[in-house]
């Protein structure tokens, strides 16, 4: 009989009140049932929310270094519990075990990096018009934080989100991915032990339509960190306006690889193919469009596609496997549907286009590294996020048409630039109408010590991850000193 996991409520791990639960299955092999988990309902959402308003009076009044010992210590007790913290992931939502290694260190970084800014939380001092006067800004925590992370990276988004919002002094509500709540649970058993006190951190699982919505609508939540699908996030956005509450959104990406004429040939093609299909293609940075120059378009192509097909797919827990399955049969369809568009729309299927065939591939969402030729840009498979491992091969003539091509999306998360050429490097830095640029790498492989975000419709203008985290979860506070024993009325006097 599966395990049934609970809900983290005010420090107590306890069944959703309407007593209903979901499976969890493993996409590599879907007759494994990892779990049951808490269908929440209002009333849950309504309880973890109460927790954490209370809560918040007390840990906004601990001293930031403070909070910051804690997040170390979660740190510590990631570093520590990785290999299984990564294996259940694998099992949960299928990426090769390397890289679900990297999702959890991850999380160990944020939890150092954002233990480390709370001896920092950095202000202002300014000088002030007036004599015997002193001006300065100091951040302030904005509440409560309802948090909803998607089931790509399921240990690593949440720390983005969680950490940093702790670290202000804010309390959470932790609402994961229903394909991936045992990562989450996970995690919260890691802060529980790192000493968080009752109601500081709370998780509810269940779906985006009953438990999500709740969350978001909840008057006593004062900020909502989404991150997911563009069609979500305008959700998430249209909802929180409602209710005149801040909102951070890290949405979709339909992201770019230029490779010039000029390119290291055998580097670029590593480059294109971890972006493309490394997490089968489940990244919003992940390279779904690969930009070539006419001159080395066929001899780039052909390797490209030698390469893809003798990529390993498999089960992510054998350590030779490059490949794992996508996250769920809704998923495969959808992938397998923009193929089709797009050898309709008049691409040349290169490579893959299909479910992994094979009696070890029959239970579980697979499917084969695709790459389509003969792309055009306004083609739907060069404008839509598809999430899946397909590669969208585009020729052009230079790199005024190249970059023309990446910012020709409503999307403007990741792009990348292979070439020799500095100056041409930095031209490309200047003009990508994206929120990360990469030379001579992968569009995939942020460091949590930058912004992580994009322009128009990958995001709403914040960011994650490095000291831009902290505009989210903080306010600002202006504090005016004035010790020259009367009244002086600023701008007047």
């Amino acid at each position: 009989m599966a395990k049934i996991y609970k809900n983290y409520i005010n420090g107590k791990w306890k069944v959703s009140g309407n007593r209903e639960t979901f499976e969890n299955i493993n996409p590599a092999n879907t007759k494994q049932v990892l779990g049951r988990f808490q269908k929440s309902s209002q009333g849950d959402i309504d309880e973890a929310v109460k927790a954490a308003k209370k809560a918040q009076v007390k840990w906004g009044k601990i001293p930031a270094p403070k909070r910051g010992e804690m997040l170390y210590r979660a740190g510590e007790l990631l570093l520590k519990n990785k290999e299984s913290l990564a294996r259940d992931m694998t099992r949960e939502m299928g990426k090769v075990v390397k890289e679900t290694r990297g999702d959890v260190q991850e999380g160990i970084d944020m939890a150092y990096y954002a233990a480390g800014e709370g001896r920092r939380l950095m202000g202002e001092t300014v000088p002030s018009e007036m004599p015997n006067k002193f001006c300065m800004s100091v951040r302030m925590p904005v509440g409560v934080v309802g948090a909803i992370s998607p089931w790509n990276f399921p240990i690593a988004i949440p720390s983005w989100k969680l950490f940093p919002a702790l670290i202000a002094g804010n309390t959470v509500v932790l609402k994961p991915a229903s394909d991936t709540p045992l990562s989450a649970i996970n995690l919260v058993k890691i802060l529980e032990k790192s000493g968080f006190p009752p109601g500081v951190v709370n998780l509810v699982t269940g779906t985006g339509e009953e438990a999500g919505l709740s969350l978001i609508d909840h008057r006593d939540v004062d900020l909502v960190s989404f991150t997911g699908s563009t069609d979500t996030g305008s959700l998430v956005a249209r909802h929180c306006a409602k209710g005149m509450k801040k909102f951070s959104l890290e949405m979709g990406g339909k992201n770019a690889i230029i490779v010039m004429d000029d390119a290291d040939i055998n580097s670029a093609l590593e480059g294109v193919l971890w972006g493309a299909f490394g997490t089968t293609g489940q990244r919003c940075t992940a390279c779904s469009r690969v930009i070539v120059h006419k001159k080395i378009i066929k001899k780039f192509t052909s390797l490209l596609v030698e390469r893809a097909k003798k990529l390993r797919i498999g089960d992510g827990l054998d350590e030779k496997v490059e490949m794992g399955p996508l996250i769920n049969e809704i998923q495969r369809q959808k992938v397998k549907k923009f193929v089709d568009i797009g050898v309709g729309e008049g691409a040349k299927l290169l490579a893959g286009g299909n479910y992994q065939k094979g009696k070890k591939y029959s239970d579980g969402f697979f499917f084969q590294p695709t790459i389509l030729g003969d792309v055009s840009p306004k083609m739907r498979i060069a404008q839509d996020e598809i999430f899946g491992p397909v590669l969208s091969v585009i020729p052009c003539k230079d790199f005024e048409q190249a970059i023309g091509i990446v910012n020709d999306s409503k999307f403007g998360l990741s792009s990348a630039i292979y070439t020799q050429d500095v100056n041409r490097a930095f031209k490309a830095v200047e003009n990508l109408d994206t929120g990360i640029t990469y030379i001579n790498s992968s569009t995939i492989g942020a460091e949590i010590q930058l912004p992580f975000g994009g322009t128009k419709g990958t995001g709403n203008g914040h960011r994650e991850a490095g000291t831009a985290s902290l505009e989210v979860f903080t306010e600002w506070k202006s504090v005016y000193v004035d010790y020259s024993g009367k009244l002086q009325k600023a701008q007047i006097d």
